[in-house]
Order: structure tokens, then sequence, then C-alpha cells
């Protein structure tokens, strides 16, 4: 007897069955003292086969770093005991949670306060009221900057005395490791890889946070500073282009 065919179950899409694989092995750290919110957003997160855990103050937050070991951490500007801001800088000042992907999550729209998030390492910020879907989002884009391979499939880039191997996620000047978010690696690796050419700051806000872009084109500046303070060899190398954006000058 034939099985009927709407009994027959097709299987998953190629893409889609690799995408849930990807989450499933995925850990998310929520960061949220509004339990209803915290709540939503593990439920979402769960829907798209992330394993999120929860921390509803800085202080449990920073213990669920060390001992959950999460692949990303969704934090919340105002908490409890310790705010987003410390446990941000804490997180960045220790040498194993330095690249760890941060998403911020506040209730203030002022620029000042995200340009604070982003100036101690935050990777990306949401503001509240937001859409849950649109957060998983952010975070499978974030997730996706870390894990990709090259586009042009080059192993690594070399500039002067900077290495970067996108494979492995490293970058080294004078042969000493230099911890980058996940961020700044992306902007660093979209700059060398299109050395020579002016990027205006919407085309690396598309490039490198990888979702259409509706707030401030502050956070490039931000990048951008961050990433000559950590490697000095970029202060004289990224141009600023007035009214358009920047260039790594081409050593050749």
């Amino acid at each position: 007897m034939i099985e009927p065919p709407h009994l027959t179950r097709p299987p998953l899409p190629r893409t889609l069955s690799t995408i849930m694989e990807a989450a499933a092995g995925k850990k998310i750290l929520v960061v949220e003292d509004e339990q209803d919110i915290a709540q939503l957003v593990q439920h979402y997160l769960q829907k798209d086969g992330f394993r999120p855990v929860t921390a509803m103050n800085g202080i449990e937050a920073l213990k669920k770093v060390k001992e959950e070991k999460p692949d990303l951490i969704v934090l919340d500007l105002m908490l409890p005991e310790l705010d987003g801001l410390e446990v941000c800088k804490r997180v960045r000042s220790t040498p194993d949670t330095a690249m760890l992907p941060i998403i911020m999550l506040t209730a203030k729209a002022e620029e000042s306060d995200t340009i604070v998030g982003l100036e101690l390492g935050a990777d990306d910020y949401v503001t509240k009221p937001f859409s849950p879907k649109a957060l998983v989002a952010r975070v499978k884009a974030l997730l996706r900057r870390i894990d990709r391979t090259p586009a042009n499939g080059a192993t690594h880039y070399r500039y002067g005395a900077l290495t970067m191997d996108p494979t492995r996620h490293e970058v080294s000047l004078n042969e000493q490791e230099i911890p980058l978010t996940a961020k700044e690696f992306g902007l660093l690796e979209h700059l060398l890889r299109h050395r020579g050419r002016v990027l205006t700051r919407e085309v690396l806000l598309n490039a490198v946070w990888g979702y259409d872009y509706y707030g401030t084109t502050r956070t490039v500046d931000v990048h951008i500073r961050r990433l000559k303070q950590k490697l000095p060899l970029l202060e004289d190398a990224i141009l600023s282009v007035k009214s358009l954006g920047y260039k790594l000058k081409d050593t050749d």
C-alpha cells in the first residue's frame, strides 16, 4: 500500500535545517530585570533553536558569563546591583570574554547613551520597546559575522605588521594577538578586503551589521575609533573622507 502524499513530511530545506542546527548549539545569555521581557525574549530565542539562559541583575550576569560560557549576551542597560554599562566593561576587560558578542537593550533613546555603550564594547544596541523577532534577527546577524568564512576565499589578510585570520577570528599586530569584538573584527575585515576604496558609513553599516540600519551612523565612527585605539598601525592608515565615510590606504 502506497502512503498518501499528504502523510509524507518533506525534509527541511537545506538552508533552513543548517540554520536551525547552528542555532541549536548557541547559548544566549539574556540579562533583563523585567521578568515579562526576559521570558518573551527567551521564548522567541527558543523558537529559533537557541539555548537561552537568563540573569536578573548585573552581579548574576557576571556569574552566568563565567559559569555558562554563552556565545552571545543580550544585556539590558538599567539593571539592579550593577548596571549594564559596568557589566559590559567588566566582560570586555576579562581576556576570556573580551570578544564575547554583546547586544545592549536600553530604554534610553538618547544618542549619548548609545555612544557610551558602544565605547565600552557593545557590538549592537536595541532600544525599548522592541520587536522580539527583530531582536532575534540581530542575534543571528551578529553570530553570522563570527561564524562565516571569507567571501572571496582568502585564508588571511596582511597589512604591514597586521595579520587577520578570518577562519580563526584572530587579529595579530607584530605577532601579538589583539582581542577585537565581533563588530570591530567585521569592520576591519571589510576595510582590508576593500582597501583603497572609499566606503560610506551606510555601506559599512549594511555590510558589517547585516541588516537595514535606521539609527545613527555614529556607530561606525565609534567602532573606527576603537579600532585605532587597539591597533595604532591604523591611526594614519584609516582615512576619514569628509561627508562620506572611510578608506583604508592601499599599501601597494
